[in-house]
């Protein structure tokens, strides 16, 4: 593995993801990936889809990895992940977690105090290149100016956006960015299914439903007007839009979100404190 600039120790589903749109996208070449697993068959589904090189030995030679990749699971066996890192990784190597609920300083406990270490919660759009990922780094990783990086960059934007965050957020940006889509493919679904009950035929309503989220989208964007300056312009006095709203004000639509949202935080916040 001689040849090796990013390594992945663990080939789950979120790492397969990754990979998928760093090499689609053309940001990191197959040859500069590598993956160990003790899962025989991820390995050889990824190696075949994608041409990276894999091992089923954990403990495999670091000292060529720029950026070390932590794709395993927090019941794992971090300890052990840390030693090898402390004893098979270069000095100037960077840990990136993507371990949900384990914090940098819990890392920086397995791992040792000589690594930069760059906590990221993928975003789940990441063959669309949409999408932020959370990211968060401590004052180490901070003044080894990791933010600098130009391999790092170049693997954190092939999947997405970025979007760094004081570590204390990232449960609120968990429960709201990376489920964001949830509530937007439910939306969606609901609006579609409403277009059926009013007599539109499913296949019509889906499309329109899909068209109109888009472009709504793009333009907000491209107006950089505020929600409710763009739904004043859209609905007159007396009009069909505003009887529509009207009925929609009345519903539990806007609190039933925001409590979605709060739910999904807690949750977070309840998994990273069984850790």
């Amino acid at each position: 593995m001689s040849q090796d600039n990013i390594h992945f120790i663990g080939g789950g589903q979120m790492a397969e993801a990754i990979i998928k749109a760093l090499i689609n996208g053309n940001s990191i070449a197959a040859n500069a990936i590598s993956v160990s697993d003790i899962d025989s068959a991820r390995l050889q589904l990824l190696h075949r889809h994608y041409g990276v090189q894999t091992s089923d030995i954990i403990d495999v030679d670091l000292s060529t990895a720029k950026i070390i990749v932590l794709a395993v699971r927090p019941q794992d066996n971090l300890a052990e992940v840390g030693r090898i890192i402390q004893a098979k990784a270069a000095p100037d190597s960077i840990v990136l977690s993507l371990i949900a609920g384990v914090k940098i300083a819990q890392l920086r406990e397995f791992t040792g105090h000589d690594f930069p270490i760059v906590r990221v919660i993928p975003n789940t759009l990441t063959e669309t290149g949409y999408g932020y990922s959370g990211v968060a780094i401590d004052d180490f990783a901070v003044s080894q100016k990791v933010t600098e990086n130009t391999l790092l960059n170049t693997f954190l934007t092939g999947f997405g956006k970025v979007e760094y965050l004081d570590e204390s957020l990232i449960d609120i940006f968990t429960g709201f960015g990376v489920a964001g889509p949830n509530y937007v493919y439910y939306f969606i679904e609901s609006l579609a299914d409403a277009g059926v009950l009013a007599g539109l035929p499913r296949k019509q309503a889906w499309k329109i439903a899909l068209e109109n989220v888009k472009g709504a989208a793009a333009m907000l964007e491209q107006t950089e007007l505020h929600p409710r300056q763009l739904l004043d312009i859209n609905n007159s006095a007396g009009g069909v839009g505003i009887h529509g709203l009207y009925e929609l004000n009345n519903s539990d639509f806007a609190a039933g979100l925001q409590r979605s949202v709060v739910a999904a935080v807690k949750r977070t916040r309840e998994l990273g404190e069984r850790k």
